[in-house]
């Protein structure tokens, strides 16, 4: 038996079995022994119902009654009474209806769970439930919880898990050694046997603290490898000229900030280096990312090399396309847009144009990759919203070049720092976190639905000024099982009732690119007084008279993507304002409240990450692309632990052969995160 073992060479796994663990990807030996407890049930500590105290709670009982009940659509409540010999109490779970089959039998239950004030009693919340008859004998046991997948039952993981202790207790070493004596860890065998099979709070807490580190090793790891790539890359020598760029900056009707003063200089330090520049231009909302991408891309025309810039959008590269002819055209560089609107003669000829070098920025879609695209001399690539693009697209765009050219990934999302660390570690990162001057704070306020006449007539005050405005919703179409806004009957009702003797737009994912083009520019020429809309304005859309925004079910949404969506606003000298309209009269959500209270995008991005966890970080990568089972992006001590340690590896010279799973992992994550 070793770990590459198909599963049903245990005894206990039958054809049945065998495939209920399949169906979620564990099918061997070495699949199920990483498969790892979501939490520890502590069963050590037993109270009477009669002794019970606010909190944390474990009784032994039986079930009195049960039943389940619908409370409204998606949503079933199961209640019971459970009884020891000293009295009874309420338990209750939320879409468990499978616990009213559990606790028929009559037999005895541990429960484990919150026992809390909620409806007007105290009740068990959520509990665990666990047959004493299949306890293990010891009481002073923690006990293992796997997560419920596909019908797998904890009690069999744990059944099984047990005939494999003696191969756990032998797994082999998967970091080097010097890296586990140094840092005080658990070695391989301890971890897994400890998560499996634990005995007290700290034996888990040290498993843990092992595991987390190996995953976060392996991604730094992985980041460092990849610094170490690119180092030995050869770049485009792109030199300073200090009077090009005090022409630049001179021509400018507005003052760069500090920060924007920062970036560029770090971006024009890195165009004169032999290595290829690999720069992260992180900017909160409206902070002004386009101008700093402008003056390095006038630096790089004034030496002969070309510019492409990626937007995700049509839209964003339009108005990409848009600022950077207005910096550039004074100075004689030609600016061509790319997209799939472009077709036939003017094709053509835009090709010829950047084959030739007679145009020397290039902004575009996804359209810049195909191979029908070939540039005269491309020195410096632009990513806008980067984490927008896969991988392989950013590389297609890279390969583009004879020499591989310096590259400027933006993203007005501001990342943590522990995602800097981690996830962009192979990058330099700068920061742009001053607004322009003469902007104000967005007045950002949270509003009950049951308060919206009062609502529209503050957005009606906005429109009387001769501003403009935003709604957005977050589905298209009216779902009947969805109690969601819908922006189709929004925007009927707004136009039908309390908005209409104003003009309205309608804007949505479904609509085609040309339909959503001609929607945004009557928006931004000021024929539009309301666009009702989804999503879709959430990155790079700017309109400076557009001054309110209404979020409906505000709730709903993720704090970075409000705040994102907030940015649509407060574009100019105006005052502006964002009302996020809850979807019930229910207490306003910690996250709601954070975004009322603060306009600065990293801390909302750091209070994000502790609420929500990474999502969507990097590329397409879901968290789960990560493998992250234990460790939380969140955790920067241990992050910069597993930081050195990596550092150390790679600065010593050692090779990862000997630590083949070690190899494995940190190859795919080169693979996963690298952009060049």
């Amino acid at each position: 038996m070793n770990l590459l073992s198909p599963l049903e060479k245990v005894k206990g796994v039958g054809i049945k079995t065998g495939e209920q663990f399949a169906a979620v990807g564990i099918n061997t030996v070495g699949d199920l022994i990483r498969f790892l407890p979501r939490v520890h049930e502590d069963f050590s500590h037993v109270t009477r119902i009669a002794d019970i105290a606010p909190g944390k709670a474990t009784i032994k009982a039986r079930c009195d009654a049960i039943f389940t009940r619908p409370v409204r659509r998606g949503l079933r409540i199961t209640t019971a009474t459970l009884a020891d010999e000293s009295g009874k109490l309420q338990a209750v779970w939320f879409n468990q209806p499978y616990r009213e089959t559990q606790l028929k039998s009559g037999e005895e239950f541990f429960f484990s769970g919150e026992f809390e004030f909620n409806y007007n009693r105290y009740q068990l919340t959520n509990p665990s439930a666990e047959k004493v008859s299949e306890m293990p004998v010891q009481t002073d046991r923690l006990l293992p919880v796997y997560r419920a997948v596909k019908g797998l039952k904890t009690t069999l993981v744990r059944k099984i898990l047990s005939e494999l202790k003696p191969l756990i207790t032998m797994l082999p070493e998967s970091l080097p050694e010097s890296i586990v004596k140094n840092e005080k860890l658990l070695n391989r065998a301890q971890a897994y046997v400890a998560m499996h099979f634990p005995k007290t709070p700290v034996d888990v807490e040290k498993a843990r603290e092992r595991l987390a580190f190996e995953e976060l090793f392996e991604l730094l790891l992985a980041s460092q490898l990849n610094r170490q790539e690119n180092a030995k890359l050869e770049g485009w020598h792109i030199p300073f000229n200090q009077q090009v760029v005090k022409d630049f900056v001179s021509q400018l009707p507005f003052a760069l900030t500090g920060a924007q003063r920062v970036a560029a200089w770090e971006i024009l330090q890195d165009f004169e280096k032999a290595v290829p520049m690999n720069r992260l231009l992180q900017g909160d909302v409206g902070s002004g990312k386009t101008v700093v991408a402008g003056l390095a891309a006038r630096q790089a025309a004034h030496e002969g090399f070309q510019t492409a810039l990626m937007a995700p959008t049509e839209i964003l590269a339009s108005q990409h396309a848009e600022t950077l002819q207005k910096l550039l055209s004074p100075f004689g560089v030609q600016v061509g847009l790319l997209t799939g609107s472009v077709k036939g003669t003017a094709r053509k000829t835009l090709y010829a144009a950047i084959k030739n070098g007679d145009v020397q920025v290039v902004v575009g879609t996804h359209a810049l990759i195909q191979e029908t695209v070939i540039f005269h001399k491309l020195g410096f690539v632009v990513i806008d919203e980067q984490h927008r693009f896969g991988v392989k697209q950013r590389q297609e765009l890279l390969k583009k070049a004879v020499h591989m050219p310096h590259l400027l990934a933006m993203t007005a999302t501001p990342i943590p720092r522990s995602l800097a660390l981690t996830v962009y570690g192979e990058l330099d990162i700068s920061i742009l976190n001053e607004l322009p001057k003469g902007r104000k704070p967005i007045k950002t306020k949270i509003w009950s639905p049951n308060s919206r006449a009062q609502l529209y007539g503050l957005v009606e005050e906005e429109l009387i000024a001769g501003r403009q405005a935003y709604v957005i919703c977050s589905l298209i179409d009216n779902n009947p099982d969805n109690e969601l806004k819908s922006v189709q009957a929004e925007y009927k009702k707004l136009q039908n009732s309390v908005f209409k003797h104003r003009t309205i737009g309608l804007l949505h994912g479904k609509l085609k690119s040309d339909e959503k083009e001609a929607v945004m520019a009557r928006f931004a020429a000021g024929e539009l007084d309301i666009l009702v809309s989804t999503t879709v304005v959430e990155v790079g859309v700017d309109v400076p008279n557009a001054t309110a925004m209404i979020i409906e079910d505000a709730d709903r949404f993720g704090l970075s993507q409000l705040h994102q969506l907030r940015g649509r606003v407060g574009r100019s000298s105006h005052q502006s304002y964002c009302y996020l309209v809850t979807s019930t009269s229910a207490k306003p959500s910690e996250r709601l409240r954070e975004v009322e209270k603060s306009n600065d995008g990293f801390y909302l991005a750091e209070v994000d990450l502790k609420l929500r966890g990474p999502g969507e970080i990097y590329g397409r990568a879901q968290h789960g692309a990560l493998n992250l089972q234990i460790a939380t992006l969140g955790d920067t001590k241990l992050i910069k632990r597993a930081q050195e340690a990596a550092k150390a590896f790679v600065a010593s010279g050692a090779e990862l052969l000997p630590y083949k799973e070690l190899e494995q992992q940190v190859r795919y994550y080169q693979r996963l995160t690298t952009l060049n």
